[in-house]
C-alpha cells in the first residue's frame, strides 16, 4: 500500500498507508488529519483540502483539469506552482512516498 506524507503547517509529519484509487483528501479524513477541512466532501468545489506537492512527486502528477486549476484561485493560502487540491490526487503504486504540505489556513 503506498505511503504519503503529510506535513502540516507547524512541522508534524504523519504518515499515511492509503490503498490506491483512494484520494489522498479521504486517506487525510480517514485518519483524523488535523488542517484538512473537505467541507464539499471531495467534489473539488470548496479548496478547503488545498495541499502543496513536493518534489519530484508534483511534476510526476497528473494534469489538473480546469475546475481544480479554477478553484486554487480561491485558496485560503497563496497558490504556488505545487498547488493541488487533494481531493483530486488519487493516489496510485507510484506515489509511494510522495509527501505533501498542508498550507496554515484552508
Amino acid at each position: 500500500m503506498p505511503q504519503i506524507t503529510c506535513i502540516s503547517a507547524n512541522g508534524n509529519r504523519t504518515e499515511l498507508e492509503v490503498p490506491e484509487g483512494t484520494s489522498v483528501m479521504q486517506a487525510a479524513l480517514s485518519s483524523g488529519l488535523p488542517g484538512l477541512n473537505a467541507d464539499c466532501g471531495g467534489a473539488c468545489q470548496c479548496a478547503t483540502c488545498h495541499v502543496y506537492v513536493e518534489q519530484p512527486w508534483a511534476d510526476q502528477l497528473a494534469a489538473m483539469d480546469d475546475m481544480e486549476d479554477a478553484m486554487l484561485d480561491c485558496t485560503g493560502e497563496p497558490r504556488q506552482a505545487n498547488s493541488r487540491l487533494s481531493c483530486q490526487l488519487m493516489v496510485t503504486a507510484a506515489m509511494d512516498g510522495m509527501v505533501v504540505r498542508l498550507p496554515a489556513v484552508q
